[in-house]
């Protein structure tokens, strides 16, 4: 089975340090995902340097989303979002990370087929380049608030050669997502070759909370019958910020056998 990851709380390394020794975890960065600290260079070098300190087991790091449209039509979009992909690619290389996440960025309400086409081959353009140029580093992409794996499954498919790239499933955006048509079942079978990185957390099924594992309505039970069928070898996130989500998490998810 893959590994647990939890996101470390910087000014309280010690006890996100303690989590880890006591569960095996390891770490997903969460500080270089926003513009102003990707901007300042100290700032990045500063963060960098306090994990190395402690030794910390970073893993991934999730890379900057806000806005992030490489594939706009405006081509000046196009080039700060590609220009924030590379700022956060260079800060998990500093970092040590092995991965980083990015999101889809799908407006779900645009079907057209011109609008997914353009997705299509923009994000195989960069994304084949940058895998390229960082060979080092896996590029997970994740499901936002799509309403299908479809359009995340295709590019995957078309980038199977590409051996650092694939899909980080968001679990829960999946689970506020899903319809009649594409329940969580099918969101895993279809993205299941291409499946690497996995994030979860818990909702009330209308808005994304980010609640403790178990403190919500989605059902884990089902989520570790779909882990062990389609992505049993994936790195598994609880994207929970509060040490204390984190620890409620981790209780629930070795109470139903989960996590040893």
């Amino acid at each position: 089975m893959g590994r647990f990851l939890i996101i470390p709380d910087r000014e309280n390394i010690e006890e996100s340090l303690g989590l880890c020794l006591e569960y095996g975890l390891s770490f997903e960065l969460n500080d270089f995902m926003r513009p102003e600290v990707l901007d300042d260079e100290e700032k990045c070098r500063e963060i960098v340097e306090k994990y190395k300190s402690f030794n910390a087991p970073v893993y991934t790091s999730h890379g900057d989303f806000y806005d992030v449209l490489i594939f706009s039509i405006d081509p000046k979009i196009a080039a700060i979002s590609l220009e924030r992909i590379v700022q956060s690619m260079e800060t998990a290389k500093l970092a040590g990370a092995k991965g980083v996440i990015f999101h889809s960025n799908i407006e779900p309400f645009l079907t057209a087929d011109v609008y997914r086409g353009n997705w299509l081959k923009k994000n195989e353009e960069v994304f084949r380049d940058i895998c390229a140029k960082y060979p080092e580093i896996n590029v997970y992409l994740e499901n936002m608030f799509d309403t299908r794996p479809d359009d995340l499954a295709n590019l995957a498919e078309v980038m199977r050669d590409v051996p650092n790239f694939g899909i980080c499933f968001d679990y829960a955006h999946a689970f506020l997502t899903r319809t009649v048509t594409t329940p969580l079942s099918y969101w895993a079978e279809v993205l299941s070759p291409y499946i690497k990185h996995v994030h979860i957390n818990d909702n009330d099924g209308r808005e994304d909370l980010h609640l403790a594992v178990g403190a919500g309505v989605i059902d884990w039970t089902e989520f570790g019958q779909l882990r062990e069928m389609y992505f049993p070898e994936a790195s598994v996130l609880i994207e929970t910020t509060p040490i204390e989500y984190q620890k409620k998490s981790l209780k629930y998810l070795r109470k139903i056998g989960l996590i040893k």
